[in-house]
């Protein structure tokens, strides 16, 4: 099948090419910017599957399909986990959420490789989900977690957690008293519980509370990392695909 990647962050085009032929799946081309992606494919013929980044570096990626008729699969890749995703998994094959996790990304092909849509079969709505991006729906985010603390439940606010993070297949709340609290609950399943604007998914391992940085300080390969006011038991580290819309996050 002829697959191609749109993807402004050029090392993220690389790794996806590359984990994408560790599955046998070849990718005949990468383009990096809305433009490029428009003059492609007005003069291609278009692939059986895209892999789309929806944040580009010169517009959102669904300014491609205003300009040309698409008839591709798509799987997105993207940053936008604090949104409404239900609409990707209703308007495309699959969605990725970035740094994309290789176990992910196989299952997502595996979904392609079986559903093999035709191309006239694909009714992809872009404008309901560019309105999700740009005015996201509104919603009642968790504002309370109960931990098991003995023989106790213990009542943790939103607002008192410095961050939320993974360990040893068990995720954690770190609260700004200085304690750890263990959560019957994934950071998956936090994606959509958590108040976007408040708390960001900086890594695979973490989630981090805007209202409790206290200095954010530049790391090697382009990353960042992030002091809280008291958690400090492990480094928290912006991986480098998520640095962008980190930044963009803090504004």
């Amino acid at each position: 099948m002829k697959t191609i990647v749109i993807e402004d962050e050029k090392p993220a085009a690389r790794r996806l090419s590359r984990l994408l032929s560790e599955l046998d799946v070849e990718v005949s081309e990468m383009l990096h910017s809305v433009e490029e992606a428009v003059e492609w494919f007005l003069n291609n013929p278009h692939p059986d599957l895209i892999f789309l980044d929806i944040q580009l570096s010169d517009g959102l990626s669904f300014e491609i399909f205003d300009a040309v008729e698409v008839k591709s699969a798509i799987i997105f890749t993207t940053a936008y986990d604090e949104y409404a995703l239900q609409a990707f998994k209703l308007n495309s094959i699959d969605y990725l959420l970035k740094p994309i996790d290789d176990e992910e990304l196989e299952a997502a092909v595996k979904k392609y490789q079986s559903f093999k849509p035709e191309a006239k079969s694909m009714t992809l709505n872009f404008d309901d989900i560019k309105n999700l991006l740009v005015n996201p729906l509104e919603r009642e985010y968790k504002k309370r977690f109960t931990a098991r603390v003995g023989q106790h439940l213990k009542i943790i606010n939103a607002d008192e957690v410095e961050s939320f993070y993974s360990e040893n297949k068990g995720t954690y709340a770190a609260t700004s008293d200085g304690r750890n609290y263990l959560l019957d609950t994934t950071l998956e399943n936090l994606e959509n519980e958590l108040e976007p604007k408040t708390f960001f998914r900086v890594s695979r391992k973490f989630y981090i509370n805007i209202n409790h940085i206290k200095d954010i300080v530049s790391y090697t390969n382009s990353r960042l990392q992030i002091k809280l006011n008291h958690f400090n038991e492990q480094e928290i580290i912006v991986s480098r695909d998520r640095v962008k819309d980190f930044k963009l996050w803090l504004e």
